[in-house]
């Protein structure tokens, strides 16, 4: 798994942050509140991110994930 792989272009959050890995993200998700983290939504974005990561697929499918289409 390569949780060190960059998004094409950061994934920008409140107060300025950005996402720029997939660790980030992950990251960010598990932080959730614990309503929101378990939420359908925040659990499909932590798979497509598991899927990114465990087989080199395209960063997109992650972001998707996170940001929606």
């Amino acid at each position: 798994m390569s949780w060190s792989r960059r998004f094409d272009d950061p994934i920008p959050l409140p107060r300025g942050r950005q996402l720029v890995t997939l660790e980030d993200a992950g990251t960010y998700i598990t932080r959730l509140p614990k309503a929101e983290h378990e939420a359908a939504e925040w659990q499909a974005a932590m798979q497509a991110l598991m899927l990114v990561a465990a087989s080199g697929g395209p960063t997109m499918f992650a972001r998707i994930g996170i940001c929606g289409p």
